[in-house]
Order: structure tokens, then sequence, then C-alpha cells
């Protein structure tokens, strides 16, 4: 059933704060596979999980710096699969969140970047030589940023960023990045996965004059998404 998400009892489930199978203080994902009886009688049909990817976590797992590792303190990729598969078993579906706009600025892409302008990640990222561009872009967290551009000393050149300044904006004008997103997703899809959540994908790109959200090349870069997922993964 193609629509099973238009009527499907969906629960959001934080693996840090929800069962912690080993004692350490930290919801992992073996514990969450050892409540799934219990979401089960609950009426769960999906399971939806916030990021639990690689992160230093300093926005709560929305900085990535691995978009295909667990974050080790919730366990590993045997052990994802592991959850997956039983959840899969009782009948119920999992969705994860997928932070599409940005990354940590510990990703290794952005380290590249920083250091060799004109290597392989060098336009991974939104540079620019000044911080006057996209000036009717708002501030998203105007309690904390004073510009959506930081200045990288190591690159000598000001990066682009919608959320925190240590969350880069990926740029969707490099063809490089689009298949590296894509073939992120495909990894998930490819362990078992149900769908995901795109996050922040608003904002994905960027013209002047206007505030860059909601931009036709968004709109146009996620029917590709949408029309290779269906094709790759019916």
């Amino acid at each position: 059933d193609p629509e099973w998400f238009k009527r499907a009892v969906f629960y959001e489930v934080l693996v840090r704060s929800f069962q912690d199978s080993n004692g350490d203080g930290i919801g992992d994902l073996k514990g969450l596979t050892a409540k799934l009886d219990y979401l089960q009688w609950l009426g769960v049909d999906c399971l939806w999980l916030p990021p639990f990817f690689k992160s230093p976590l300093r926005d709560g797992g929305y900085d990535v710096s691995d978009y295909t590792a667990v974050l080790p303190e919730f366990g590993d990729l045997a052990d994802f699969v592991e959850f997956v598969d039983a959840a899969h078993q009782r009948g119920m579906r999992v969705i994860i969140d997928f932070v599409m706009n940005h990354t940590s600025d510990q990703h290794p892409w952005f380290q590249e970047s920083r250091k060799d302008p004109t290597g392989p990640y060098g336009d991974f990222y939104m540079w620019a030589d000044d911080d006057k561009g996209y000036p009717d872009a708002r501030i998203i967290f105007v309690d904390t940023e004073v510009s959506n551009w930081t200045f990288d000393p190591v690159r000598g050149q000001y990066y682009f960023h919608r959320f925190f300044s240590h969350q880069p904006d990926l740029n969707y004008e490099s063809p490089a990045v689009q298949e590296e997103i894509l073939a992120a997703l495909r990894f998930w899809l490819d362990l078992g996965i149900d769908g995901f959540r795109l996050d922040a994908v608003p904002y994905l790109y960027a013209e002047e004059g206007t505030n860059c959200e909601n931009l036709p090349a968004t709109h146009a870069f996620l029917k590709r998404v949408r029309k290779e997922i269906d094709a790759q993964y019916p």
C-alpha cells in the first residue's frame, strides 16, 4: 500500500531517553528493540527515530558528522538492522530523520573543503569572499547568530549556514553533493527502513533576490529524490 502513511499511527521515539539496555544511563538501539512488544501493544504502526547518526551532539544530533554511522553510545549498524528487522516482524514500519540541508563542521567533507578549495570537496559547501550574499535570508536562530555567514580562518573565506555556525550548509549546486546525499539515502533504505522525514528541506538552495526558502530548485531536487527512491525501492 503506497499510501500506508496516510492512515498509520506514528510514534516518535528518542533513542537516548527510551530504554537503556546496558546500564550506562543512555538509551540505545538494543533497548528500543527490547521494548517493541510494548510499542506494538500500544497500537503503533510506524516508529520515527530522530537523528541517531554519528555527531558531536552540539544540536541534538542534527549536526551530522557521518551519514552512514550510528552514534556509538546508541550501538552500531548491526544493532540498527536488528531493530528494523524486529519491528518488521511485528508489522511495524520504521522511518528516520535525515538532515539534508547541512552537516556538522566536524564532518570530513567540511574539514576537507576548508583545507583544499580546489579538491574534490572544495565546492561541497557555500563559500564566499565576503558575508554580503543572500541578505534577504532570515537568520533563524537570532538569539545566537548575528549572520548567516561565518569566517573560516583555515580557508580564508566565509561559509553560509541557515542554522548554527557549526552547521555549514551543503552546496546543492554541486552535482557531487547531490550524489553523496542520494547515496546516503540509499544506504539506509538498503538496511530496510521504510522512509524518511527530511529535515530543513526548505533551505537546500539559495538564490539572490529571494528569501532562499522553498525555491523551485529545491522542489526540483526533491522531485528527483522521490522519483529515484520510488524507482529503486518500490
